[in-house]
């Protein structure tokens, strides 16, 4: 499903009678992950429990802003969206209520989940070189991507963009603000044009020489593996993939996640529905319906392009304190000129 502006799937939540939530068991979803994947979780859902979904799909800076709009009057039970830093913002906003569960306790893993916001799935930040004119051993860390022997080598996305934000929080905790900042302006330095598009875009770029390294979430590799496109599989010979930072602090991992709304009218649906997120089977569907990784270690994911991408060591920076510093990385970013 691709971003729009803001539709409602089943019917305009806002408009939902009293007399009509008291009637059926309803719960009311406002999302910012535009997967059409998506569509089998929330239908299994409802046959599972008889929970009827309405749901709300828009970019995730409208749905915030109208959330606080609504205020108690919104019949928003959940918010759903993807990276840390985004969850974190509505977090900030105190937008979220705390839960507590003993199964999303037991099964989400401390490291991603904090007492306001679980995440369901994972991905990874990985580095992607064209084979014929990057070296594997010139990008082992993030940190390289600075190095002046890639100067007019580098195709990033744009430096405001979450994915980017998140792997700079990740930066700044491990290597200090100083050093992020100087590490952005070499990687600024080394670009080989403005930055534009989005993950797919930077990896066809790079296959097709128009720069040689780029970072990208791993589902977008993952997808063009799984392709049958002929031009899609010319992408995936040209590419290489390096997970960064093996021998250090490990490779940046982020997040999509949902939390239950401070003012949700279907409280006790909100969090059935995130503990269902959390079994074997909606698990093992990020997986196979999204190229993205389980957070539960049990599900059963039979995935060949999360297979093909092999294992990795995954920094184990804990999600909810890696997003708290986003905020300072964007003004990293802008002070460096990454735009």
């Amino acid at each position: 499903m691709h971003r729009r502006q803001l539709l409602c799937i089943s019917l305009t939540l806002a408009g939902l009678s009293g007399a009509a939530a008291a009637n059926e068991a309803v719960l009311n979803i406002y999302s910012a992950r535009h997967y059409q994947t998506d569509e089998a979780l929330y239908a299994n859902f409802t046959k599972q429990t008889g929970i009827k979904i309405n749901r709300l799909d828009g970019k995730e800076d409208e749905l915030v802003e109208r959330i606080r709009n609504e205020g108690k009057a919104s019949p928003a039970d959940l918010l759903i969206t993807v990276d840390a830093a985004r969850l974190e913002v509505a977090d900030s906003l105190g937008l979220f209520q705390p839960v507590k569960s003993a199964v999303l306790e037991a099964r989400v893993p401390a490291g991603l989940r904090t007492p306001t916001w679980f995440a369901f799935s994972t991905r990874a930040r990985v580095i992607v070189h064209n084979k014929a004119d990057v070296k594997a051993e010139w990008v082992q860390t993030y940190e390289d991507l600075a190095d002046p022997r890639l100067k007019g080598q580098v195709c990033m996305r744009s430096g405001a963009h979450p994915y980017n934000l998140s792997l700079g929080a990740a930066l700044i905790a491990h290597n200090g603000e100083a050093k992020t900042e100087a590490w952005a302006k070499g990687l600024v330095a080394n670009f080989a044009r403005a930055p534009k598009g989005g993950d797919t875009d930077q990896l066809r770029a790079v296959a097709a020489g128009e720069c040689g390294v780029t970072i990208s979430n791993t589902y977008y590799l993952a997808r063009l593996l799984r392709s049958t496109k002929p031009e899609d599989q010319q992408v995936v010979k040209a590419l290489g993939v390096v997970w960064p930072n093996q021998k250090t602090w490990g490779t940046h991992v982020n997040v999509s996640g949902a939390g239950v709304l401070k003012h949700a009218p279907n409280r006790q649906a909100a969090v059935k529905f995130l503990e269902y997120l959390a079994s074997d089977e909606a698990q093992a569907y990020f997986a196979n319906g999204n190229n993205e990784w389980p957070v539960i270690k049990s599900a059963v994911a039979a995935n060949p392009a999360l297979d093909a991408l092999g294992s990795f060591k995954p920094d184990a920076l804990p999600i909810g304190d890696l997003a708290k510093t986003t905020a300072n990385a964007q003004k990293v970013f802008d002070r460096a000129g990454w735009k």
